[in-house]
């Protein structure tokens, strides 16, 4: 689990400043792929194959997703296909990854209004 940063230690100029920051790098949202990116070698089942004697065939590429409890689908992906996938998944991590940090300075800037308001 990943630490939250203390931000109630900032000032409100650095924590709009921190959040635009964060919009202005976040990756291409048309770029972007939830899944996992699997690399597996197979056995055909043919005795007189090489994979028999455990030079298995491969790599396959799977793209996998689940998409809820117990149900997962996946596909298999072209040798090209791999780098712009793997490229893609990434970009997922770090649009979820840069909208937590912005969810975090959200809440701290809402926290000092209500802070304000009271007084």
């Amino acid at each position: 689990m990943k630490v939250r940063e203390n931000l109630s230690r900032l000032s409100t100029l650095a924590l709009r400043g921190r959040r635009q920051n964060l919009v202005k790098v976040l990756p291409l949202l048309t770029e972007t792929l939830r899944g996992s990116l699997i690399e597996r070698y197979l056995t055909c089942g043919n005795p007189d194959c090489k994979c028999a004697r455990g030079k298995r065939h491969g790599p396959v590429w799977y793209l996998t997703v689940t998409l809820g409890p117990g149900r997962t689908t996946g596909s298999t992906l072209a040798a090209e296909q791999v780098e712009k996938v793997r490229l893609w998944t990434g970009n997922y991590h770090r649009v979820k990854e840069h909208l937590e940090r912005i969810s975090d300075i959200n809440r701290e800037l809402l926290r000092r209004e209500r802070k304000k308001h009271k007084r």
